[in-house]
């Protein structure tokens, strides 16, 4: 058996999520079905993050093992072909056999758009969320960069929850606008479920003069989830990217 790794790219807007679920069209069942009709059995996937319902991803990273003789361009192709035009198997390669899309990720990457206008944009709604009220960049862009570093995000994601460890570590975190177009970028070891939606909420908070300064930083060393902003809409997120110590997928989206 080999082990291929893949970049996989998707218009999170028509699906309930990455994880397969009994009767709800999800980016995992799809991309199993396509390959399973590709390789001539079934694939199990090991996925890099468990993007939620609407969430996009141009960067987002399987592996899986196959016995078959196809060369991973091929599996990429013939997969590609036979998935739905929301969803494509961009890039495929060999990888070490004990690599782990999942286990050997060492970040994750993601971006948040906004159009900020007053009128909405129609071309841009199904990428990104809209917010017709004036934002202070400014107090955004220094929201950011206390985000920077190690800190306890229990606060940004729901109460009830898996997580057992609330600490992340951000290296990258920062607020650009161009034109209409407001545009969160950020980068971490790994993220808590809505982390993400959450602390843009919260910032959009500070943004609109809703929430002081003082408030939101003190929420970075641990805190009640009520006491955060509310989640804006996914959207708006897309998985851009996924780090590895040693894996080159060409042309899509790979970070580290």
């Amino acid at each position: 058996m080999k082990k291929y790794a893949g970049l996989v790219e998707y218009d999170g807007a028509e699906f309930a999520g990455w994880a397969a679920q009994p009767g709800m069209r999800t980016v995992e069942g799809e991309l199993a079905e396509s390959l399973r009709t590709v390789l001539r059995h079934p694939v199990k996937l090991s996925v890099a993050g468990r993007t939620d319902r609407g969430v996009h991803a141009s960067g987002q990273v399987v592996s899986f093992e196959t016995g078959a003789e196809l060369e991973p361009p091929v599996v990429a192709y013939k997969a590609s072909a036979v998935l739905s035009k929301d969803l494509a198997l961009r890039r495929c390669v060999e990888a070490d056999e004990g690599f782990d899309a999942r286990k050997d990720a060492r970040s994750r990457s993601y971006e948040y758009r906004i159009v900020n206008d007053p009128v909405r944009s129609p071309l841009r709604r199904r990428r990104a969320s809209y917010v017709a009220g004036g934002l202070d960049l400014a107090l955004l862009q220094h929201a950011a960069k206390l985000v920077l570093g190690a800190h306890d995000f229990r606060a940004f994601t729901p109460t009830r929850t898996y997580h057992v460890r609330f600490e992340r570590v951000v290296t990258e975190s920062a607020w650009e606008m161009e034109g209409d177009l407001l545009t969160y970028r950020t980068t971490a070891d790994s993220f808590l479920y809505g982390m993400v939606r959450t602390l843009v909420g919260t910032m959009l908070e500070l943004a609109d003069g809703t929430r002081d300064l003082s408030s939101f930083e003190k929420l970075l060393s641990g805190g009640e989830r009520s006491e955060a902003g509310q989640a804006v809409p996914s959207r708006g997120l897309t998985l851009v990217g996924v780090g590895y110590e040693d894996l080159n997928l060409k042309g899509g989206g790979i970070r580290g």
